[in-house]
């Protein structure tokens, strides 16, 4: 008798633990959640987290308080969520730089994007295009492989900044097509439109609104980033249409929570925001923001997260990008 109440003694704790998990996920959330976000209020992230957060709140009757953690290219808020507990009253808007490419150009990142992080959805993708000055005599991928290749040394791209997406995706051209351009960085992507639009440059790897908000007759997009059409320009063919397969980039943005958040709680989170995806109103606003493909399972984002830091691992490293 003495033996079954102390086996029964040590099965109820875990029974009741058992019994507590599906309830802490059913009553969830019953207090404020933060939405942590890497850069600057006004930030295209820090406008997704916004977006996403006001409906989160009408939707489950709590407050959802964007938290702006900006500094070290989005690191310090990655470390601050990463860190923080798995409870679902933390979670984070993260982006491609700082979930796949800042492990290679920040000495000692302080976390590791696949493991310390939950991933719960990809909200979409910011879309890149190639585009070219008007007076550059390329109207397709292959031209301009073939310019480079007739014309060693003459052909250079500007780009948003050393280690930007736009200097990232002008490296990958080069490694893929086997040749050579000269980068010029610049300290945003306005002075590298500026730069294309001078003739300053011949190429440049631009965000589509960014680019078509410019309305000029001095470029010319010839080629989307993406890996398949978008919406924006439906008519423009993909790199990877042209020639060069499995060519991909886009500045995507995604919502993470810290590692072993419970299961329950990261379904109910994608389920929310998917219906908040699906609203005309908010696919509007994403649209508006330059973003594409919204949605995903949490397990195609964990794929996507983990299958970027590995592609853009060598990448990063046959460009010789300095680690800050």
């Amino acid at each position: 008798m003495l033996s079954f109440f102390h086996a029964f003694g040590r099965v109820l704790p875990f029974a009741l633990v058992l019994a507590v998990v599906p309830a802490a996920a059913q009553d969830y959330p019953s207090r404020p959640v933060t939405i942590v976000v890497g850069y600057t209020p006004g930030a295209t992230s820090d406008l997704v987290a916004r977006t996403i957060g006001e409906r989160l709140n009408a939707a489950w009757g709590q407050s959802v308080i964007v938290d702006n953690r900006s500094g070290v290219g989005g690191n310090i808020a990655a470390a601050y969520v990463a860190r923080a507990q798995p409870d679902g009253y933390t979670l984070m808007v993260g982006t491609d730089a700082m979930m796949t490419t800042n492990v290679y150009l920040y000495k000692n990142a302080p976390f590791d994007p696949v493991k310390d992080f939950s991933p719960v959805i990809y909200a979409g993708a910011n879309i890149i295009c190639l585009a070219v000055n008007t007076e550059f005599p390329a109207n397709s991928v292959a031209d301009v492989i073939a310019y480079a290749k007739a014309n060693p040394g003459k052909l250079s791209y500007s780009s948003a900044g050393v280690g930007s997406a736009s200097h990232l995706a002008g490296e990958l051209l080069k490694t893929m097509a086997g040749i050579d351009m000269v980068h010029v960085p610049n300290k945003g992507m306005n002075p590298a439109l500026i730069d294309l639009m001078g003739g300053q440059v011949q190429v440049l790897f631009a965000s589509v609104p960014g680019m078509l908000s410019e309305r000029s007759e001095r470029l010319r997009p010839i080629a989307m980033a993406e890996r398949k059409r978008s919406a924006l320009l439906p008519d423009l063919p993909t790199i990877d249409e042209q020639g060069l397969k499995g060519f991909e980039v886009g500045n995507w943005a995604g919502l993470l929570a810290p590692a072993g958040l419970d299961p329950a709680i990261v379904k109910k989170v994608h389920g929310e925001i998917m219906s908040i995806l699906a609203t005309p109103d908010v696919k509007d606003r994403i649209k508006t923001l330059g973003y594409d493909e919204i949605g995903s399972t949490p397990e195609d984002f964990a794929a996507q997260v983990k299958n970027d830091v590995e592609r853009w691992s060598e990448v990063v490293k046959r460009a010789n990008v300095p680690m800050n």
